[in-house]
């Protein structure tokens, strides 16, 4: 694997935090990578250590292999779920309650999200028909230079690009200030795309703080996760007797989430259907209508002079407003005009409401075309390919384990608690950009299982390095049909500016009436489960700040503040997050060093609740 950063302990904890939206990501010029095949007729490279991890891997490699240390029984302490310290936590009066698995508790989770998928479809509350071609955003009002006076008559108007969580949550907050608003999405529907989405405590207090009502709808269509233990686990029989012995399926790092967020007074995270969530927010966010579908914001003109902003949609309809939100993704056309990139940066995207109406035909046209994209948006390509799916299975340890990462050397494989007796999973494979799975034949009509089946062995000779993986990949992967797994390579972005313009230093994601939010402004990798979370928090600092507004000239001062308060708690938590990623697939090699190793995993250990408490933090 390629690592480009020093191994501090404190680091590798960004890797084992839960899920929610997928980052995503050139390889640096330093990444040394070797082609090799798969045998299952996938060619591609797999990226190999470089730096101190490159240099162990060969001294372990020269020196003389001794059988016996790598003979015997691991403890048994690593495989106990829920250790004594976690324990604990969770047997606090205030903490959540375990509720076991029940039938009643399935089928209202199942029959809710297949419901909300359906209102999608239906387009339930969307603006159609004769409200569009009368919707207030179509007029250009007349503005005096200097602009107007906002009042509760005459409020702030706001249109926003993107209608995934991050669009959908400024269009709420909006709302509940007595904003005037309008959100354009690309898809043609709300298809579901990704499985459930972890809310955790940080974004569930600021979506508390936006609109009560959406915060409890949500917490009662929910999943509790943090009721139970999450953590990093080995994929496979790694270690030694002088640095720790270890069975496939161990624990390496065990720990709650909800401790920190109890001490925050913080609710506990729960996991909610993308859908479910998405007509949550439509349906008590705010009127019907706000949200217009099949609407690509292509083009903005700054007025200037407090007159706001007017939109060109990509069929050429006309949009004015006093601000416009940039929501639309890692792939932004609104970002891409506000810093003047390259012509192929702004891209379709391919997550949140969108992303579920690619089939595989689409998919594999699209690995091809965001690598280019990649280039003109200057994003970063991870280095990791994504195979994701959310499997109908009631896991074999869903009483204990909320959240699990099976880790490995190119690869590891990520799962967490869908709610309703349901797995979504995640293995992520080192391999370049822009690859693709071969097309179903009859010989081999499941191409994607196919693959995943040899890369999580657990029988035989294993994987193609002979490692025997811990069962429970593949009790996930074959509790999967073909048609469910998704594939996409991750991106991300720069965690810090990578600028010397004084306009951007100043005011990172805003520029006169136009602000950037969510994955426009910081795409991170899916290794502390935040992306989604700080986009909400974008939402509701955004908002505070515009709401502070009495006057339309002062729209630019807003955003820019916004954009200051939220570039740096963001580019911690993205550089933490590409960081543990980066690092991620070296674990294995610690568990072969004595005294190395096992500092390294009590590190980790204690570093876990000073991270949490760092992201709970109830102020954004």
């Amino acid at each position: 694997m390629t690592v480009k950063r020093s191994t501090k302990a404190i680091a590798i904890i960004a890797i084992s935090l839960p899920q929610t939206t997928l980052g995503f990501a050139p390889l640096s010029s330093t990444t040394h990578t070797k082609s090799i095949s798969t045998k299952l007729n996938v060619i591609g490279e797999q990226a190999s250590s470089i730096g101190p991890a490159q240099l162990l891997r060969k001294l372990k490699s020269d020196l003389p292999q001794i059988d016996w240390l790598a003979s015997g029984d691991a403890p048994s302490s690593n495989k106990i779920d829920i250790p004594d310290h976690v324990a604990h936590v969770l047997a606090q009066h205030d903490a959540p309650k375990r509720i076991a698995e029940n039938e009643e508790r399935t089928q209202r989770i199942r029959s809710r999200a297949i419901q909300a998928s359906e209102d999608a479809m239906k387009l339930r509350g969307m603006l159609t028909g004769d409200d569009d071609a009368k919707a207030w955003w179509r007029t250009q009002r007349s503005i005096p230079e200097g602009g107007r006076t906002i009042t509760k008559d005459d409020p702030l108007t706001v249109l926003i690009a993107g209608g995934g969580l991050a669009g959908l949550v400024v269009a709420s907050a909006c709302h509940s200030k007595g904003m005037k608003v309008a959100l354009f999405e690309q898809a043609s529907s709300y298809a579901p795309y990704g499985g459930p989405i972890q809310i955790q405590s940080n974004a569930l207090r600021a979506i508390q703080q936006i609109n009560p009502e959406i915060y409890e709808e949500l917490v009662k269509a929910g999943t509790c996760t943090a009721d139970r233990v999450s953590g990093l686990k080995i994929g496979y029989r790694k270690g030694n007797k002088l640095a720790g012995l270890y069975d496939a399926g161990d624990w390496l790092v065990r720990f709650d989430t909800v401790g920190p967020a109890l001490e925050a007074g913080l609710p506990a995270t729960v996991v909610v259907d993308r859908p479910v969530i998405q007509q949550i927010l439509v349906k008590y966010g705010f009127p019907e209508g706000t949200v217009r579908i099949k609407s690509r914001i292509e083009t903005f003109e700054d007025l200037k002079k407090g007159r706001g902003v007017a939109v060109t949609l990509e069929d050429g309809t006309k949009a004015y407003a006093d601000v416009l939100v940039g929501a639309d993704g890692i792939w932004s056309q609104v970002r891409k005009n506000l810093h003047g990139l390259e012509a192929g940066a702004g891209g379709f995207a391919a997550s949140g409401a969108a992303g579920g109406a690619l089939d595989d035909k689409e998919a594999r046209k699209l690995a091809k075309d965001t690598v280019k994209i990649a280039e003109s948006a200057d994003r970063r390509f991870s280095g990791f390919t994504c195979y994701a799916a959310l499997a109908p299975h009631r896991a074999s340890n869903i009483e204990n384990v909320s959240y699990q990462i099976l880790l490995g050397e190119k690869k590891y494989f990520v799962s967490t608690d869908g709610g309703g007796e349901r797995q979504q999973w995640f293995a992520l494979i080192r391999e370049p950009a822009g690859g693709v799975d071969p097309e179903p034949t009859p010989e081999d009509p499941h191409p994607k299982l196919t693959r995943l089946r040899k890369e999580f062995a657990c029988t035989g000779d294993g994987d193609d390095d002979g490692n025997v993986w811990d069962p429970f990949a593949l009790e996930l992967i074959n509790a999967s049909t073909e048609d469910l797994i998704k594939r996409r390579d991750l991106y991300d972005g720069a965690p810090l500016l990578t600028t010397l313009d004084p306009q951007r230093l100043l005011s990172p994601w805003a520029k006169g009436p136009v602000a950037l939010c969510g994955d426009a402004a910081h795409p991170m990798m899916p290794n502390l489960g935040q992306g989604g979370c700080q986009s909400t928090e974008d939402g509701y600092r955004l908002i505070e700040e515009l709401s502070k507004v009495q006057h339309t000239k002062d729209v630019p001062g807003a955003l820019g503040g916004y954009s200051r308060i939220r570039v740096i708690r963001t580019a911690i938590i993205q550089g933490f997050a590409q960081l543990g990623s980066d690092l991620l697939v070296d674990f294995d090699l610690m568990m072969t060093i004595p005294l190395l190793g096992p500092f390294f995993l009590t590190m980790t250990q204690l570093s876990m609740p000073f991270i949490l408490r760092y992201l709970y933090t109830p102020s954004f």
